[in-house]
């Protein structure tokens, strides 16, 4: 299996993002908090129990205690995982920020062992559709341009074919979808910024942004994302992604042909022809 590659694009400024997350405010981490109760649902499904569980998490305090034997790694591009040595490998709301996603869910894969079960949560393409759509149409509106604001996030299907890449069994995705409401667009972004969550794009814009731009993007947002009550809308998509380490326990799909009955016969119906 191969590491990730050392010359992968740098689509995020890492120490950018260092410095945004050390501004982080406690009582802003919602949507981590959000992520520990999707992990804790999706472990609850799960026939087995794990003693040796480890979590790749931008905030340790997010998720110390949670289990006896924890251990919480940084999510650097090289992951101080050890290779074997977990039966449980969380990946906590980072993965958007990785330069090689591939990478990282083949590093989280050498950390298990054989039918060691990988849980990743992080934000998807859904994720503030409605700052993008107002940003865009602003700057566009004002400057005559686009420039780039928004991390790219991707979408559910994207992110599930990652697993295979990874080189994980029986591969699962899905989404939970949460939406906040804020006074304004300011309001939003000093949120985003105690979040740890703002632009962090290598090719960022360098310069302040005009005024202009934001007092548009604000009329924009309140004429089409506006709650009955005057506050505006905000989405936030958590796409959740599971996989196993192969292994020879693991049910395996049958071979095309190997069926023993047919579905009608299954079914308890009649096996009728398709109309012309």
């Amino acid at each position: 299996m191969k590491l990730p590659s050392a010359t992968a694009p740098s689509l995020f400024d890492r120490a950018v993002i260092a410095l945004h997350r050390n501004r982080v405010r406690d009582d802003a981490l919602f949507l981590h908090r959000a992520a520990v109760d999707e992990v804790q649902d999706r472990l609850s499904m799960v026939n087995k129990s794990f003693k040796a569980p480890a979590v790749v998490t931008p905030f340790p305090h997010i998720w110390e205690g949670l289990w006896p034997e924890v251990r919480i790694i940084r999510d650097d591009e090289v992951l101080n995982l050890t290779p074997g040595a977990h039966d449980l490998v969380i990946h906590a709301m980072a993965l958007h920020w990785a330069n090689d996603p591939v990478g990282q869910l083949i590093q989280c894969h050498r950390a298990l062992k054989p039918d060691g079960l990988m849980l990743t949560v992080c934000l998807g393409g859904d994720t503030l559709q409605e700052l993008r759509a107002a940003l865009g149409q602003a700057e566009i509106e004002v400057s005559g341009g686009l420039s780039p604001r928004v991390a790219p996030m991707a979408e559910l299907r994207d992110l599930g074919g990652l697993l295979q890449r990874a080189g994980l069994a029986l591969p699962v995705a899905d989404k939970a979808t949460l939406t906040a409401e804020y006074r304004d667009l300011t309001h939003l972004v000093h949120d985003l910024r105690a979040m740890g969550e703002t632009n962090a794009l290598t090719n960022r814009l360098k310069q302040p942004t005009r005024r202009a731009v934001f007092d548009k993007a604000q009329d924009i947002y309140a004429t089409h994302f506006k709650t009955p009550h005057g506050h505006l809308t905000a989405t936030f998509e958590l796409i959740c992604l599971t996989g196993w380490a192969p292994d020879d326990s693991q049910p395996k799909p049958l071979r095309p042909g190997s069926a023993q009955m047919r579905l009608a016969e299954a079914l308890g119906t009649d096996e009728g022809k398709l109309p012309d």
